[in-house]
């Protein structure tokens, strides 16, 4: 199949409008939130010399001002220090078959037009893999579904069926609903704030022994899916919501409640000199997730309590924590991750910054040599009384709110802009695996070295 291409000159060029239609929009109080840089932390540099405990180098950890999209030639991969921890990962047969979804996607591509395919294909080392994002107004590629006919859709959720499990396309189709009920709330964004502002791009040609994949995104998902013979890694993955809870068409949505009780049950399962080593004395912000879009080469020290110091009933509450995150991949390959999580869990850590009540605006961390996950229950933005942006706090009115269109409603890395007591009805999350891992770049290395 033809048509893989890099990105183009204009694809970058859209990309630093988006930035720079941020920083003119956003005005310096988004500025100084999307960047990190705030007249209380202006004197503080994210790097792993001067930084905070725990504050990692590369800003607060998204896609916008103040974050860093890496090349695909420069990928390293979120490392505690910038080096590699070698041999972590190989190729290897994981008995789980790949057959139906190398058709899924073969079908998906075959069902677009000859200018959609060409829009749609990049190559297996293209920087596309890395130019996702969290926000609804970032400039995107690929084949978009709400331009897509309702054949062509369908064949797109088969493919996302195929890959994810029954959760997993349930989760990601409801993000999508309460993104459209989010629009319809606020008035605004009436192009991005939708159900069909999501984008396909495949990059290879799906096959059953060559590297390929593909990659969804847009506001509040970006599922990055790589596969090599029967082997899959899907992060990074991220997902979110505002709100979290809603009703819309008919329908009530809620999101990341077995994300949030698991994290709570791991949480309350320990001593309370556990605690003492896991929860932080920092103050909950409005954002703390640090590992989300553009911070791709990540240098993140551990942190909190590692799991050689948990009981076994607690290092099953652990492995059911990140069994939330692994499950929403098909159920196969969700097997074969979490054996591999297992592997490492003596040296995977568990981090909390905030209360301890069930309705509690919190955020945690798991990380170890193979994975990496953050939850994060964030400022309002565009929902609730104490929103940022938009109408928030009444009813839908389908009536413009003021704010420019096209401008997001998600800071860096899965931040807010504004400020605003923290909220379990704005949450983001997102698994990634360290140490190369990420977009299957460390076994695309070993394949080429190997096999060609």
């Amino acid at each position: 199949m033809h048509g893989h291409r890099p990105r183009t000159p204009e694809a970058e060029r859209s990309r630093r409008w988006f930035m720079n239609k941020a920083l003119l929009v956003g005005g310096a109080a988004a500025v100084a939130t999307m960047t990190g840089c705030s007249s209380e932390s202006s004197g503080t540099a994210a790097s792993a010399s001067g930084a905070p405990s725990g504050m990692p180098s590369g800003g607060p950890g998204g896609m916008g001002p103040g974050a860093s999209e890496v090349k695909y030639a420069d990928f390293v991969g979120v490392t505690t220090d910038g080096k590699v921890v070698d041999d972590l990962y190989s190729i290897h047969s994981t008995g789980v078959s790949t057959d139906a979804l190398v058709k899924a996607a073969q079908a998906f591509l075959d069902g677009l037009s000859t200018a959609q395919r060409r829009s749609t294909l990049y190559d297996i080392k293209a920087d596309e893999w890395l130019a996702w994002s969290n926000v609804d107004g970032y400039e995107r590629k690929g084949a978009r579904m709400g331009d897509l006919t309702e054949k062509q859709r369908d064949l797109g959720y088969a493919l996302l069926g195929t890959a994810l499990s029954a959760k997993g396309l349930t989760q990601t189709r409801n993000i999508m609903k309460l993104n459209a009920f989010l629009g319809d709330y606020n008035g605004g964004g009436k192009e991005t704030l939708t159900e069909g502002h999501y984008f396909f791009t495949v990059m290879g040609t799906p096959s059953t022994t060559e590297p390929w994949g593909f990659q969804y995104e847009g506001h509040h998902v970006a599922i990055n899916y790589f596969v090599l013979g029967d082997q899959v890694v899907m992060t990074p993955t991220f997902m979110g919501s505002e709100p979290t809870s809603a009703t819309y068409n008919g329908e009530k949505i809620t999101l990341f409640k077995p994300e949030t009780t698991a994290g709570l049950a791991l949480l309350r399962s320990l001593t309370s000199a556990q605690r003492k080593k896991v929860i932080s004395t920092d103050e909950k912000g409005g954002t703390d997730m640090v590992a989300g879009a553009g911070q791709d080469n990540l240098k993140l020290a551990y942190q909190g309590l590692a799991a050689k110091e948990f009981t076994s009933a607690q290092r099953q509450k652990l492995l059911d924590l990140v069994g939330v995150y692994v499950g929403y991949m098909d159920d196969g390959h969700a097997t074969v991750k979490l054996k591999e999580v297992e592997d490492h869990l003596d040296d995977t850590y568990f981090y909390w910054i905030g209360e301890t009540e069930d309705s509690s605006a919190f955020y945690y961390r798991v990380h170890s040599p193979v994975v990496l996950i953050e939850y994060d229950a964030q400022s309002p933005l565009a929902y609730g009384e104490n929103a940022q942006m938009g109408g928030g706090g009444g009813a839908p009115s389908g009536q413009p709110t003021g704010q420019p269109t096209g401008m997001p409603s998600g800071g860096p890395g899965g931040g807010g802009m504004g400020g605003g007591t923290p909220t379990q009805q704005h949450i983001h999350t997102i698994i990634r695996t360290p140490n190369g891992g990420d977009y299957g770049v460390d076994l695309l290395k070993l394949h080429l070295e190997n096999d060609h």
